[in-house]
């Protein structure tokens, strides 16, 4: 039989190539970088600004139409 340090050391000098690529290969993400994580605040903050723009056109025609049947109906008093 053989001595156990000879074989340890036998299976480390098989295996030493494949133990240095993994020790050198980059671990994976594990979520979002930094750059992806402001990109999408980004976009969500262009996209809550449409809304408010959108919500406050809506404001404003709603006030105009408020506007016109408060002066229709002021003249259908008058009349």
């Amino acid at each position: 039989m053989t001595n156990p340090t000879k074989q340890l050391g036998r299976v480390l000098l098989i295996c030493a190539p494949a133990l240095l690529l993994v020790a050198c290969a980059q671990p994976e993400a594990a979520g979002p970088t930094a750059a992806q994580a402001m990109a999408a605040a980004q976009a969500a903050q262009q996209t809550a600004n449409q809304a408010l723009q959108t919500a406050q056109q809506a404001e404003s025609d709603a006030q105009a139409a408020w506007t016109a049947a408060s002066s229709m109906y002021q003249r259908s008093l008058h009349k």
